[in-house]
């Protein structure tokens, strides 16, 4: 990533906010933009900001939302709360992992399509077991319909 595009659409952003109490909304629309937070733009915040680089990276690796790490086109959400643990969410955890080829470790696949994780809770208890893609909500997921639901995503990608 070109550090003078980081830097310029930092600076579009911080265009719309002007207190330093507002890191949060910043370093969401930077999220937003590239699925991840780059370094290069934490730093840059914080420069623009005023602020120590440290009290930037600290808000960017308490919130559980944000991340530093890049993220594919498509963010599966397991829930892995009570609900959905005891209506077997795990399995279909373990069935998305061997169809795209991630691990425990490996959590987006090297086309940057797919990124796994679980989550503790989705807040849809009543319809468990949940998964999210890009925050829309499939409820009552099976490993056999959450794979399908891969297949259709791969269907749905421009050739």
């Amino acid at each position: 990533m070109e550090n003078a595009e980081v830097k310029q659409t930092v600076d579009r952003i911080l265009s719309e906010y002007t207190k330093k109490s507002e890191v949060i909304p910043i370093l969401q629309e930077i999220q937003k933009e590239y699925r991840y937070l780059p370094v290069d733009a934490l730093c840059y915040v914080a420069e623009k900001l005023g602020v120590g680089e440290a009290k930037v990276f600290s808000i960017a690796t308490f919130y559980e939302n944000f991340s530093l790490e890049p993220k594919g086109k498509y963010v599966i959400k397991i829930c892995d709360g009570t609900a959905c643990h005891v209506r077997k969410s795990i399995p279909i955890l373990e069935a998305l992992r061997k169809k795209l080829g991630l691990t425990e470790k490996k959590k987006t696949t090297e086309d940057m399509l797919y990124t796994v994780e679980t989550v503790s809770c989705l807040g849809a208890c009543g319809l468990a077991p949940v998964l999210t893609v890009n925050d829309k909500v499939y409820p009552a997921m099976t490993p056999e319909s959450a794979c399908k639901l891969i297949d259709d995503l791969v269907n749905s990608e421009p050739a």
